[in-house]
């Protein structure tokens, strides 16, 4: 059994920005887990319609 283990998981979530407003999205997360439970998050990044990947720092969470 490995002690440490990456895993990624993409979740829906609402963003927001001032230049586009409320946006829904894939954000995928990329955690550690040390024995199967998760220690740190490494990162995490959305996906544009267009393809292109962006850091989830532009936007923060909507609530």
């Amino acid at each position: 059994m490995r002690i440490i283990k990456i895993k990624r998981r993409t979740v829906v979530e609402k963003r927001y920005a001032k230049s586009m407003g409320v946006l829904i999205t894939q954000v995928t997360y990329i955690k550690k887990h040390i024995l199967g439970m998760p220690f740190k998050t490494l990162h995490k990044y959305r996906k544009t319609y267009y393809g292109k990947v962006k850091d989830c720092r532009d936007c923060v969470l909507f609530v």
